[in-house]
């Protein structure tokens, strides 16, 4: 019988008053992340995954939010501002 035992690394960071963080310097290079990058929080299930954006996913949610323009009108923004 064999088992098979991940070790999870695990680095714990401080959110902000703005809710924000620095993404540590291990994580950084792990993911190959340099000064301008963006990185995409992918969630599923309750867990949240978040790797480096590569230009397809920048080009899809540029095409996503054109797409959606015809809902960000002034009176849409006064309808769901609350939401």
């Amino acid at each position: 019988m064999y088992y098979r035992i991940t070790v999870l690394h695990m680095i714990v960071t401080k959110l902000t008053e703005k809710y924000q963080t620095t993404i540590p310097a291990e994580v950084r290079q792990v993911l190959e992340l340099s000064k301008g990058d963006s990185v995409v929080f992918e969630i599923d299930n309750g867990r949240v995954t978040v790797r480096k954006a590569l230009p397809m996913d920048m080009k899809y949610l540029r095409s996503l939010e054109s797409a959606l323009c015809e809902w960000m009108s002034e009176h849409d923004r006064d309808a769901y501002r609350g939401l």
